[in-house]
C-alpha cells in the first residue's frame, strides 16, 4: 500500500499561491484602480492654447449676482476668444457695447485662429478694441511671452481707437493655481512681462485678475498699480475688495453670460475716458 510522505502531494503544492503571481495579480489590481482616475483627470483638463478671460472665475469665486444700477457713468465692453467664433459686432454695437478686447495670443505657442475677425471687425463697426494674453508662467518668461504677444496682434498705436495690450494673469487651468511659482517668483514673472511690452510698445499693458488669485499667487503684491491699469474680474453686484496697490478700477468684468456673445466689462467712466486710455 503506498504511503503519502508530508510534502509528496504534488496537487496540494500546486494550489499554494506563488510569490511572482501574488505581486502580478496586486499590481494589475492597483492599475485597474488607478487608471479610470488618471483618464477621469485627463478628460477634464482642456487642450492647450483654449483658455479664455474668466475661465477660473465661477469654479473659484463663484457668481453673486449681477451690478446694480449706477449713477456714475459707465461704458459697456465685451471681451472673446476663439470660444466665441465670428462674433456678430453690428448687433452687439446696437445693444450698446462700446469696446472690447479679443484673445490674441497664450504662451508662446498659440495664436488665436479669429483674431483678424474679432480685432478688426469690433474696430468697423466703430467700437474702441485691444488685445489680451493669456499667461502661462510655467511655460516661458514673462519677457519672451510679451514679445510675442506684441507680435501676433498684441501692439498698439496711437490711432484713437486701439487700446494697450492687456496681460491675462488667473489661475493655471492646466494645472496648479500659481503655475509652480511662489509669491515672489510670480511678481518677478509679472514684472518681467510689464517692462517688455512697456518697451516695445511704450505703454503698460492692463492687467486683468481676480483679487483671490492676486492675494493667493502674489502674496497681495501691491507694486503695479501706479503704471498698469487695473482690470477686476468679479462676477457679482460690486467689485468687491479691489487688490493692493490699485485704489479704483479700469475694468471690471461682472458676467460670462452677457447676451450674444462674450464676458460683458464695464469701463469705470463714460466714453470719454475709454478714448483717453487707447490715446495714451
Amino acid at each position: 500500500m503506498p504511503v503519502h510522505r508530508p510534502g509528496s502531494d504534488r496537487s496540494a503544492r500546486s494550489l499554494r499561491p506563488r510569490p511572482l503571481a501574488v505581486f502580478v495579480t496586486a499590481v494589475l489590481a492597483a492599475l485597474s484602480l488607478t487608471l479610470p482616475l488618471t483618464s477621469a483627470r485627463a478628460a477634464t483638463t482642456p487642450s492647450r492654447g483654449s483658455a479664455h478671460m474668466g475661465m477660473g472665475v465661477l469654479a473659484h469665486d463663484g457668481r453673486h449676482g449681477t451690478p446694480a444700477s449706477s449713477a456714475v457713468a459707465q461704458t459697456e465692453g465685451v471681451d472673446v476668444s476663439a470660444y466665441q467664433g465670428n462674433v456678430a459686432w453690428s448687433t452687439l454695437w446696437v445693444s450698446g457695447v462700446r469696446w472690447a478686447y479679443a484673445k490674441a495670443t497664450e504662451g508662446t505657442y498659440y495664436t488665436n485662429p479669429y483674431f483678424a475677425q474679432q480685432y478688426n471687425g469690433s474696430y468697423n463697426v466703430g467700437m474702441i478694441r485691444g488685445a489680451y494674453h493669456f499667461a502661462t508662467p510655467d511655460t516661458a518668461s514673462g519677457a519672451t511671452q510679451a514679445s510675442y504677444f506684441a507680435g501676433h496682434g498684441g501692439g498698439w498705436s496711437r490711432d484713437g481707437k486701439t487700446l494697450p495690450g492687456a496681460l491675462d494673469i488667473e489661475w493655471n487651468p492646466y494645472g496648479a493655481a500659481c503655475y509652480g511659482k511662489s509669491a515672489s517668483q510670480m511678481v518677478s514673472w509679472i514684472a518681467d512681462f510689464v517692462t517688455t511690452y512697456h518697451s516695445l510698445t511704450s505703454r503698460y499693458p492692463v492687467i486683468y485678475t481676480a483679487s483671490s488669485w492676486w492675494t493667493q499667487c502674489t502674496g497681495n503684491y501691491g507694486g503695479f498699480g501706479a503704471d498698469d491699469p487695473l482690470w477686476i474680474a468679479r462676477y457679482a453686484s460690486d467689485p468687491g475688495t479691489l487688490p493692493a496697490g490699485w485704489s479704483y478700477y479700469t475694468m471690471w468684468q461682472y458676467t460670462s453670460s452677457g447676451p450674444t456673445a462674450g464676458d460683458h466689462d464695464k469701463f469705470n467712466g463714460a466714453l470719454d475716458r475709454v478714448q483717453a486710455l487707447a490715446n495714451g
